[in-house]
């Protein structure tokens, strides 16, 4: 974890190493031309020294540009990740397709581009072989969400825990093929990096930031009415009712 503080730190010390570097190598090449000057003909100084002193100074240069470097990359990350916490508890919808099995569920959306006389759904599990395959429930234009039971083709329950793939055609009447894409609709619950990019958990699905497509507000829960406020008020104050 880096924190603003450290990163601030960092960036300030970067910054006043090059300044004093900028102040140290123009003092250095100024000594240097007033010793080259001023030495004796008779026994210059050895270059083999001003070498080692420009090679020193160089070296010191290099390292302050890699420091700058793992600063930028280090802010990029913390720029990153908090742009993706924004996500956290809002709506989203992705261009995705694996899906982890939960409590012996998985959910997709898929969406048709229009009518469909028919749609087939196929499940791939992380080996890429198919393990059940099914008739969409529907058909019309729009995102429409599927729910698998965890069950193979043959009706046995698969364990939790694995990654499963859902692939989708569809075709129109006389079978013209119609456009279609599977989508992960969720919360976002959690968001990470991995090297160095942004990832957001949705359900069972961890996906890049950048496959988001839309995100929405959470819908708001209705008011209560009626006995279910009673009930309420109850619960917080129960002589409330008798007073």
């Amino acid at each position: 974890m880096v924190d603003g503080v450290s990163l601030n730190q960092a960036q300030q010390s970067t910054v006043t190493g090059r300044a004093s570097l900028a102040q140290n190598y123009e003092t250095f090449l100024q000594l240097l031309t007033a010793q080259l000057k001023n030495q004796d003909p008779l026994s210059p100084v050895d270059s083999n020294a001003f070498t080692a002193q420009l090679v020193q100074m160089a070296g010191v240069e290099q390292q302050i540009l890699t420091n700058e470097l793992l600063t930028g990359l280090v802010g990029a990350s913390a720029t990153g990740l908090n742009g993706a916490v924004q996500y956290i508890g809002k709506e989203v919808t992705a261009a995705g397709a694996a899906v982890r099995l939960q409590d012996g569920q998985a959910t997709w959306s898929y969406e048709l581009a229009r009518q469909a006389e028919g749609a087939t759904l196929e499940i791939l599990n992380g080996q890429g072989e198919v393990v059940w395959r099914g008739a969409a429930p529907e058909l019309g234009e729009g995102v429409h969400d599927f729910t698998w039971d965890g069950r193979n083709s043959a009706g046995d329950q698969l364990a939790d825990g694995g990654v499963y793939t859902l692939r989708i055609s569809a075709a129109a009447a006389g079978g013209a093929p119609v456009d279609s894409q599977v989508l992960i609709r969720g919360r976002v619950t959690a968001v990470e990096l991995y090297d160095g990019q942004p990832y957001v958990t949705v359900g069972g699905s961890v996906l890049p930031l950048s496959q988001i497509i839309s995100v929405a507000q959470p819908a708001a829960a209705p008011a209560p009415t009626g006995d279910e406020a009673d009930s309420i008020l109850a619960r917080l104050n129960p002589m409330k009712l008798f007073s």
